[in-house]
């Protein structure tokens, strides 16, 4: 996955598009940085939460939907319960969705052959496609092999 823009990047790309750069979206530029695990606006939150104690979630919202509105992360409905959000703008790929704690993951794969079968695209000029595959993550599956502490008395 080629990395997101450096905070650095980031600032410039806000300062170049009329918007201001404060500490608090610095902080959450910071935090996006390398983080492959498509997190939520409240996971962020948490996150800024530890370097800088009174930002607020409004402020993490606003900054999340702003880089998405840039094109710099993509707002995701995977079916989580939340919005997540992917610093992989660049690559085309799709997403690995755990049923059990809502981890995603990028499927970096392409279905050269998927399309909607000839008259079934209900008028819909269809542009892409997104696959979401659900399963059990490595964690989830090493969990459900454990037996429980009630099994084991």
């Amino acid at each position: 996955m080629p990395p997101m823009r450096t905070p650095e990047e980031l600032t410039d790309v806000f300062r170049a598009s009329g918007r201001n750069v404060t500490a608090q979206r610095q902080c959450i530029f910071r935090i996006l940085q390398g983080d492959e695990t498509h997190p939520s606006a409240e996971a962020v939150h948490a996150a800024a939460c530890r370097e800088m104690e009174t930002i607020s979630l409004k402020t993490v919202y606003q900054t999340l939907h702003d880089l998405a509105e840039l094109g710099e992360i993509a707002a995701l409905d995977v079916g989580t319960g939340m919005t997540r959000f992917d610093p992989n703008v660049d690559d085309p790929h799709h997403h690995l969705v755990c049923r059990r704690c809502g981890s995603v993951r990028d499927l970096v794969v392409d279905f050269p052959d998927l399309a909607v079968p000839d008259g079934a695209d209900l008028g819909f000029e269809v542009g892409s496609a997104e696959v979401v595959f659900r399963g059990l993550c490595p964690s989830c599956q090493d969990g459900a092999r454990r037996p429980s502490a009630a099994a084991r008395v």
